[in-house]
């Protein structure tokens, strides 16, 4: 029995070891089958980045469908069951790295266009696909630069759908209507450097910190709302000493990060960490990495056509969701999109033996082509 056209694309994708930042060659793929549908393809590298546009038709309203060809390294190869580049198919699952996250979803997105089309050569509007092979790593020369590209030149983009991999049990159960922000800190408090014999010669900065921390850890920084989580802070790592246990460290560095919701903003939240850290007299610095501030699509146009093209396909009412971590829809949001992400079951993603159930890769291609039907047919 031969692969369908969304399998077989997707194990196509899959076989090309597209590591962040390499693409691999899974945009020249995509752009291939893009223009023979009639998209004009255009590369926008930066920065050793891979990124491309690709639009069908000039008038408004605009789809975008948003994803990335990269993936993460594949762990130790030996624990797979299958070689993470040789996309195989075992007991209905498509095993590989990406399988989930997210390749499936760009073949997905793909066949959706190419059914849709073959029935509606003049859509009411024009479709678009923004694929970065940057999404994985540091993010600052993948989506964020396109969008940017595409303000400077007047391209408005109406609707995107980000092919994340946001189903939990079933595919089309959760759509992801927004993202908490994301705001990083690296602390580091200085203290003396001395032999723990004699401490009145030293000043131990880890001492010093741990009540800071500990009060960090406790506060409270919001309630959250309907649509949010409250705000969390969450220590990541925390490290000093010379390795030696009979010397006090002169530093002690923390990292840790806020998940925050629209209750607050990044600003508010680095004011109150800097003024606590004073409060305790410690001698510290932090470097700050803000890396999207939170959004949300509430109903209307996108949301309503996304649950209904869910509900017509797997017969499913799908839940709303805020939860997870970031992803590229928080470079799209700030431009006025209604932004939405939809794609597989998240519970193989970044993990060893990554998979995909076949038949729901066939459902997303359709629930993309419904969708595609009610917002452009």
């Amino acid at each position: 029995m031969s692969d369908s056209p969304t399998l077989a694309l997707a194990r196509a994708l899959i076989a090309r070891p597209s590591v962040t930042p390499e693409d691999a060659g899974c945009q020249a793929l995509m752009a291939e089958r893009l223009a023979a549908l009639g998209f004009r393809n255009e590369p926008m590298p930066f920065g050793g980045v891979h990124n491309l546009w690709s639009r069908l038709g000039d008038a408004g309203p605009l789809l975008v469908f948003a994803g990335h060809t990269d993936v993460v390294p594949p762990g130790p190869e030996a624990e797979w069951r299958t070689p993470p580049f040789e996309p195989t198919v075992i007991d209905g699952m498509l095993y590989g790295r990406g399988a989930a996250d997210m390749k499936g979803s760009l073949a997905a997105m793909i066949t959706a266009c190419e059914r849709f089309l073959e029935r509606h050569p003049q859509p009411r509007g024009s479709i678009a696909f923004l694929i970065t092979s940057d999404e994985e790593g540091p993010a600052v020369d993948g989506t964020v630069r396109v969008v940017a590209t595409l303000q400077a030149r007047g391209e408005r983009i109406d609707w995107c759908l980000v092919g994340e991999p946001s189903s939990s049990e079933r595919v089309g159960d959760v759509i992801k209507n927004g993202r908490r922000g994301s705001l990083s800190g690296h602390l580091v408090v200085r203290g003396v450097q001395g032999h723990v014999a004699y401490p009145r010669l030293a000043d131990n900065p880890v001492h010093r910190a741990l009540p800071a921390l500990a009060e960090l850890a406790a506060i409270e920084w919001d309630s959250g709302n309907e649509f949010f989580p409250p705000t969390s802070f969450q220590i990541s790592n925390i490290h000093a000493g010379t390795g030696a246990t009979n010397v006090i460290p002169g530093t002690l560095e923390a990292d840790f990060n806020f998940r925050y919701s629209t209750e607050t903003d990044h600003q508010r939240l680095m004011e109150r960490v800097e003024a606590l850290i004073a409060r305790h007299g410690l001698d510290a610095h932090i470097d700050w990495t803000h890396s999207g501030a939170p959004f949300l699509t509430p109903a209307g146009e996108l949301v309503d056509a996304a649950r209904a093209a869910v509900q017509d396909i797997t017969g499913i009412s799908p839940e709303l969701s805020t939860a997870g971590g970031t992803s590229d829809g928080r470079f799209i949001a700030p431009t006025g999109a209604q932004v939405l992400e939809l794609g597989p079951v998240n519970a193989t993603i970044h993990k060893v033996d990554e998979c995909v159930r076949v038949t729901e890769l066939e459902q997303l291609s359709r629930i993309y082509e419904r969708l595609l039907d009610r917002l452009l047919g």
